[in-house]
């Protein structure tokens, strides 16, 4: 294929993607936020690894964020048992020597699985996964999840450095608006109806529910919507897991958002008092600028407050406060909700979850990038430069993933 046929095949991807987007816009106006995400999430585009790898805008960004969520996965899925039993037996990692242990394998249910973009790093766990559950709102996408783990049942998924593959399933379900116990998988692996504030005695002696890792990667800021999100989030969460289990996941960083929000309110009002000091009125036909809009980002990603804000950046209450959120090539223009960390961290402690880890985006690669396993796995997956080791991510793209942080919680 020639230069040109490639280039208006491109030209024509992109007309088709922002005409989806308009549409899922138009369709935004009168529908509930799980509804727009649905739809979203529905019309997105399956483009291939190849594309991913060669095409896309934010390659790098892609691959950086895989990187996080494997890095998540790597330290935090397997349990005590099987770390006590690896220390100072990591050949095991570099398939040098079998696993110290087969006798616990781990059970997973991923909250907003999406397309089953994270079966290959599941399967590449420290701890060997027995059992996976994808859940997402989006049906198109857990048809989508499933058709990729039978091509990796198949061996048509990608080969490499892969362990046993688990057995999977997977349900469309809101995860959060909705009690995950009529889920066929979830009701047999088990579920505590009673978790959270109100629970029974037996409940919290009995230990919750029979998963070792729930995950929700880049989902729980769509829970703050309202209290009641929040909280079915949660109970979704704890009655899932057994006492031990560990809750894993990445979302919008709140100290970004009110940090920003703080201080562009600070700028408007220094605006407002010049303004007043000037007296200055504006002539006809002229718009004012909207004070209340409050924006950010770049060529690839922007966040935007159509709304009020806090003039200092503290989201009180800490639910409902909405922004629209755009990333070239992934989200387009969707409603999100911040998800102030505090707040929610103290909301969590009434489901009996202790936050073991918390930390930013680029941190995260700060901390591991040297490890002894992480770090080569950055190469492998594109991160980092094998031969000057440098971040391959934009400048651009480094700001678009400060916006994130990520998140380790374990029940207790």
């Amino acid at each position: 294929m020639g230069l040109v046929d490639r280039e208006t095949l491109r030209r024509r991807q992109e007309e088709r993607e922002r005409s989806q987007q308009e549409e899922a816009m138009r369709y935004s106006q009168n529908r509930g936020v799980t509804d727009i995400v649905r739809h979203h999430y529905n019309a997105v585009p399956q483009r291939g690894r190849e594309w991913r790898k060669t095409e896309s805008k934010i390659k790098g960004l892609r691959s950086f964020n895989n990187w996080i969520k494997s890095t998540l996965i790597q330290k935090f899925s397997p349990d005590e048992e099987f770390v006590s039993q690896s220390i100072g037996t990591k050949d095991w990692a570099d398939e040098t020597a079998p696993p110290p242990t087969e006798n616990k394998r781990l059970l997973v249910i991923d909250l907003g699985c999406g397309k089953g973009g994270d079966l290959g790093k599941w399967q590449l766990a420290p701890q060997t996964v027995d059992l996976y559950v994808g859940l997402d709102p989006a049906e198109v996408s857990i048809v989508q999840a499933r058709e990729r783990y039978n091509g990796m049942r198949t061996g048509r998924g990608p080969r490499g450095r892969r362990g046993p593959l688990f057995h999977a399933e997977f349900a469309p379900k809101d995860c959060f608006g909705e009690y995950l116990g009529d889920v066929p998988i979830v009701q047999q692996v088990g579920i505590d109806p009673n978790a959270g504030p109100g629970g029974s005695v037996m409940s919290s002696r009995w230990g919750g529910g029979g998963f070792d890792v729930v995950a929700s990667m880049f989902t729980i800021h769509y829970a703050f919507e309202s209290e009641e999100k929040t909280r079915q989030m949660l109970r979704n969460v704890a009655g899932c897991l057994k006492k031990g289990g560990r809750f894993l996941g990445v979302c919008p960083n709140s100290d970004i958002i009110s940090a920003h929000v703080a201080e562009m309110n600070a700028k408007r009002k220094e605006r407002e008092t010049a303004a007043k000091k000037e007296e200055v009125e504006p002539e006809d036909g002229e718009v004012e600028e909207d004070d209340n809009k409050i924006e950010w980002g770049n060529s690839i990603y922007r966040v935007r407050f159509s709304g009020d804000t806090p003039e200092d950046g503290i989201f009180r209450p800490p639910f409902g406060w909405k922004y629209s959120y755009f990333m070239e090539e992934a989200v387009g223009e969707i409603p999100e909700y911040v998800v102030p960390w505090e707040a929610f961290r103290a909301l969590t402690e009434d489901y009996n979850l202790e936050l073991q880890y918390r930390k930013p985006f680029l941190e995260v690669w700060e901390d591991e990038k040297d490890d002894q396993e992480l770090g080569p796995l950055s190469e492998r997956m594109g991160v980092r430069d094998r031969n000057t080791g440098a971040l391959l991510m934009t400048e651009e793209e480094k700001e678009a993933a400060s916006f994130y942080h990520a998140f380790c919680f374990y029940k207790v």
